[in-house]
Parts: structure tokens; C-alpha cells; sequence
């Protein structure tokens, strides 16, 4: 059994008619649900947070990146590399949800150095709700603020060395954090308006994911773009991968066959997902909760009572 996401080649692998298959298909989902779980379900989040505290503060230019990564340079491979987005420097762009706990940073926005030539850090410590004040102040960079300023009197990098977010508009979106130039351009090129202008079937012909990497987080029309984001990516990135001898659908079925035992499979999968990688660290580093990531997973596989 298959769902087909784009066409007869890009499918949610559910499994296959094998004594196992049902298993292998539910253990798919669980892996997905998995590391949704993690990344945005827990937080009720569609937009990334800013949550990479550099010196005591979180930068804004962690638009750009977190943990040392950069967004914009997640290219894709030189066979794939005509699908990618460009970097368009002029685009700003305000991200459509944020974290709010009590002084919890504004969302991520990307915008021109000719608008903004540095950029500072967000202060989460700063009090911005006083009535009593003459004038008074309130908290108004987002709805359900309590504390918190941005603070752009000086440069402040982000872990990468950014000070400032031209150009920084492909942070993570959707169920699994969609990122970077490749991925959103290969969602453009099989479901957006790429697809569209090139004579391809698309899904959603109207949508410029390149130039509207915001519509998984804030169109009112296509409330689902938030999952067929997420499930575009594993169907593209998981299914098929394939490296250094680790086949994803291959391992999935040995772990399945071989009593679904130890965190192996999963810790790789969550490499996949949070690095790019199946055997972490990676370039990019550690895998971030992955004791999490594989709780989740158990936890999923236990209530399918597989």
C-alpha cells in the first residue's frame, strides 16, 4: 500500500504485502510522527523558534542559522542543484509563529542589510509591560508577549558568525522543519508554482515556495501545508535515502524483522532528520534530543500495539 504525494515515483511508504509489511508501514509513520513530535508538535510551532542562546543572548541572525549552521548554504546535490531556490536578497519576510513562554524571542524574520545593515540580539530578561510608566509601555512585538526587547545597538553574531539576516528566509517550517534552499526549492519544483510554470502537474500551482517559504506557516487556504511539507521532506529525503551502506526502507524492515530492538534504527533516522547524517556527528554536529526523539518513537510504536 502506497500514498502518493506527487506521482508514481514520490510516495508514504506504508508497507508491502509481505507477513511484516503491515509493520513495516506503521513503523514509517511512527518514525515521522517521531520526529514531528520533537520538532514542532510539542510545541504547538509550525515557524522555528530562536532557541541557540550565544553569550548569554539570543541573536537575531539566528534567522540565518542555528548552532552554527547556515540555512542559505544547504544546497542541493550538483544533479539536483537546477531545483534549488536562489537567494534573493531583497526578500523580508516575518515568520507566522513563535515560542511564548515568559520573555520568549519575537519570530525569526529575514530582511536587506540596506534595511537593517546589523542586527542585535533579542533580550529576554528585558520588562516591557509597564502601565504605571509616564508614558506607559506594553509588550507589542507579538500577541501574548509578557517580557522581552530586541536590543540592536550593536552587532551580536549568531553562532555561525551572521550579524545581520539578508537573505536568512529558509529557517524551519512545518511538522518536521522544513530548511534550507534545496529543500524548499524541491518543493517548489514537484508541488508549487516551479512545477506549474513548467508544464508539471502541481499541487499547489499558486504558491511560489522560493519566494514564499512563509505559506507553510501562514496561508489560510492550505492549512494542511504545514503536514505536506513535513511529509514531502520524508517521502525525499528519508525514503530514498541512501549512504555509505545505509539504506533507510532496508533498515526499517531489518529493524522490524529482527523484533523492532534497540535504538539504532531510530538514533539514525533522528540523525537524517536534526543533521543530515545517519551515523552523527556530523559536520553540523550532535543530534539535538535524541533521547527524546527516540522515546517518541517507542511511544508511538507501543500505542499502534506493533
Amino acid at each position: 500500500m502506497v500514498v502518493t504525494l506527487i506521482d508514481t515515483n514520490k510516495y508514504f511508504y506504508m508497507g508491502n504485502d509481505t507477513p511484516n509489511g503491515h509493520k513495516y508501514g506503521l513503523t514509517n509513520i511512527a518514525a515521522f510522527l517521531a520526529q514531528s513530535m520533537k520538532e514542532t508538535i510539542q510545541y504547538n510551532a509550525c515557524d522555528e523558534n530562536s532557541w541557540d542562546l550565544v553569550n548569554g543572548v539570543y541573536p537575531v541572525s539566528n534567522a540565518c542559522g542555528q548552532l552554527g549552521q547556515s540555512y542559505q548554504d544547504y544546497k542541493c546535490s550538483a544533479e539536483e542543484a537546477h531545483m534549488e531556490c536562489p537567494v534573493k536578497t531583497e526578500m523580508e519576510i516575518k515568520a507566522t509563529t513563535n515560542a511564548k513562554w515568559y520573555g520568549a524571542p519575537a519570530p525569526l524574520y529575514c530582511a536587506p542589510k540596506s534595511k537593517h545593515p546589523f542586527t542585535g540580539y533579542w533580550s529576554h530578561s528585558a520588562e516591557c509591560n509597564k502601565p504605571w510608566d509616564s508614558p506607559p509601555s506594553y509588550c507589542e512585538e507579538y500577541e501574548g508577549q509578557k517580557a522581552g526587547a530586541f536590543v540592536n545597538t550593536s552587532p551580536a553574531p549568531n553562532s555561525n558568525g551572521r550579524i545581520d539576516v539578508e537573505g536568512c528566509c529558509f529557517w524551519g517550517r512545518g511538522v518536521i522543519q522544513t530548511t534550507g534552499v534545496c529543500n524548499f526549492g524541491k518543493l517548489n519544483y514537484y508541488l508549487g508554482a516551479r512545477a506549474a510554470e513548467e508544464g508539471r502537474s502541481s499541487r499547489y500551482p499558486e504558491i511560489n515556495f522560493c519566494e514564499q517559504p512563509d505559506a507553510i506557516c501562514a496561508s489560510e487556504d492550505h492549512k494542511e501545508l504545514k503536514w505536506i511539507a513535513g511529509l514531502f521532506y520524508w517521502v525525499e529525503s528519508l525514503q530514498s535515502y541512501d549512504v555509505g551502506g545505509w539504506n533507510y526502507i532496508a533498515e526499517l524492515e531489518k529493524f522490524v524483522d529482527g523484533g523492532m530492538k534497540g535504538n539504532d534504527f531510530i538514533d539514525a533516522v533522528s540523525g537524517i532528520v536534526n543533521r543530515g547524517c545517519h551515523n552523527p556527528p556530523c559536520a553540523t554536529g550532535d543530534v539535538d534530543g535524541k533521547s527524546d526523539r527516540a522515546s517518541n518513537f517507542f511511544k508511538v510504536i507501543s500505542e499502534f500495539g506493533i
